[in-house]
């Protein structure tokens, strides 16, 4: 009789947020990065993507995928194919070894996939799901491969997802082989190194992109000028700058070189041609306000760093929640979904600066355009629960 067991295995993965961004491919197919780019992985406490990868002789055949309750073309998706190849190469690696092994390669896939935030948003999503689904898939097929090794699939989902299968400070490095061996994900300091490391996400919009990033990438790469002189020049050394600041917890140098980046990485979109712009007047308030923040304040409280979005992410340290976030609910105000959660008790009675200290065009511009705010922190990587979204018999569940 044929094997009609329901094999699981379930993963979370969290959104990470880069402070030195990646922008551009050497090789699109394999998604090979023309610049390195380092993150901050985001606690998932706050921020999370949930995968459950089953598999069954008794599946229909063909590979499924559900996100966030719709099914989606896999088929289409040659990203989504070539991570599952990749870890089914893997996996058929270990059945030939040890023919006793059930053929858990030869089984058809079905995926669900649960995100607490909204999908395409700016908020890095593409980056938690692959992770989630290579984590996922890799488990379900018991792959001794370490997370470093897996981030080389994880990269032909979505570039960024290779950094979410690590916790801490992650560094991808473009490397400089044609097949893309060489460019992988690597710890540069764990959670723990730097744990008082805070980020407040502002939502201006949970809309999607009006450029995505990919076809944002192919223009900039194709039309900028100063495209070139970001990628082999300024960020090979803001690298080096921002990994020593890391492992010396040096918030100042950290803060200059993430909002410098993040400036330079939207000076080349904005170079590009036709000009990519995804910032807004919300996003400049932002930037007006951190720089505000860190004059009043007399020293570098604050970073301000921004994806292809218009969403502000504001890096501080846990000892300065009052200044920063206290001054931003200031603004805001409680009405604004958000302030609760397991970051939250800091802000209990934070009540910042005198909005009177601030500009005040920035205020307002800031005050009446966001929907909602996160607060999070430095955290971990992907964790294997228990938590199925997948039931004993392969009936698609829903998350509790």
């Amino acid at each position: 009789m044929s094997d009609q067991k329901v094999y699981r295995a379930t993963t979370t993965a969290p959104v990470n947020i880069a402070v030195i961004k990646y922008w551009g491919k050497r090789d699109a197919s394999l998604n090979l990065p023309t610049n390195s780019s380092l993150s901050v992985t985001l606690s998932q406490r706050s921020l999370r993507t949930l995968t459950t990868a089953s598999c069954s002789a008794s599946y229909p055949a063909g590979d499924t995928l559900t996100l966030n309750g719709a099914p989606q073309d896999i088929t289409s998706s040659k990203r989504t194919l070539a991570c599952l190849e990749g870890l089914r190469s893997l996996r058929r690696e270990l059945e030939a070894k040890d023919p006793s092994l059930p053929k858990l390669s030869n089984f058809p896939l079905r995926i669900v996939s649960e995100n607490n935030f909204p999908t395409a948003a700016g908020l890095a999503s593409s980056a938690a799901g692959f992770a989630a689904l290579v984590r996922a898939v890799a488990d379900l097929y018991e792959l001794p491969q370490s997370a470093t090794e897996l981030s080389r699939i994880a990269r032909q989902g979505s570039g960024s997802a290779c950094r979410s299968l690590l916790g801490g400070y992650v560094a991808w490095r473009a490397g400089t082989q044609a097949d893309g061996s060489d460019s992988i994900a690597e710890e540069v300091a764990p959670a723990s190194h730097w744990p008082n490391m805070r980020a407040l996400i502002l939502v201006v919009s949970a809309a999607k992109k009006d450029v995505p990033s990919t076809e944002g990438m192919q223009t900039t790469v194709a039309t900028s000028e100063l495209f070139a002189t970001r990628a082999n020049t300024v960020v090979p050394a803001r690298m080096d700058a921002i990994e020593k600041a890391i492992h010396n917890r040096d918030f100042h140098t950290f803060a200059e070189v993430t909002m410098r980046d993040s400036n330079t990485f939207h000076a080349v979109c904005l170079d590009s041609w036709p000009p990519i712009s995804y910032m807004n007047d919300v996003s400049r308030a932002a930037v007006r306000l951190v720089h505000d923040l860190n004059r009043i304040a007399g020293r570098t409280v604050a970073a301000y760093t921004f994806d292809a979005g218009p969403n502000p992410v504001i890096y501080y340290l846990e000892e300065d929640s009052d200044i920063v976030a206290g001054t931003f609910k200031s603004i805001l105000g409680s009405g604004v979904e958000g302030w609760e959660g397991p970051f939250s008790d800091v802000l209990q009675n934070a009540k910042g600066v005198d909005l009177k200290s601030l500009d005040s065009r920035a205020v307002d511009v800031l005050g009446s355009g966001i929907t909602r705010v996160i607060l999070t922190g430095v955290g971990e990587g992907p964790e294997k629960v228990d938590t199925h979204l997948v039931g004993e018999k392969g009936e698609i569940l829903k998350s509790q």
